[in-house]
């Protein structure tokens, strides 16, 4: 990791899930009530384990804890992924809106895979 990241706040894949999480949060205000607890709940959490196990995986003494938090942070990507498209053949959310959320979800997966082979590669 470069010198000049001092926190998670500075991490490009922490920028990119806290912006991603916030939209999500703006669509399912959208949903059905029925779904507040079940989809609604599923899609947030997913959402937000993200920048959460990046910021958490910073805060760890090691290298290798911190690799294992970006793994499960990869993980929830591909669960919000899934939980969009449930959403999207729900008819809950557009067509545009599913695309752009899936390719932003798509290109945070490949930063985060990035970083990780980074790190492996430095060991």
């Amino acid at each position: 990791m470069s010198e000049k990241i001092k926190s998670f706040e500075d991490l490009e894949i922490w920028k990119l899930s806290h912006a991603l999480t916030l939209e999500i949060y703006k669509i399912v205000k959208d949903f059905p009530t029925d779904e507040k607890y079940i989809l609604v709940q599923q899609l947030i959490r997913s959402a937000q384990s993200i920048p959460a196990n990046i910021a958490e995986g910073m805060g760890r003494f090691s290298k290798k804890e911190f690799l294992q938090f970006l793994v499960i942070a990869r993980g929830s990507v591909e669960e919000s992924k899934y939980h969009l498209i449930l959403a999207k053949d729900l008819s809950y959310i557009e067509e545009s809106t599913f695309t752009h959320l899936k390719e932003s979800y798509i290109i945070l997966g490949k930063k985060i895979n990035a970083l990780i082979n980074s790190i492996k590669s430095k060991s």
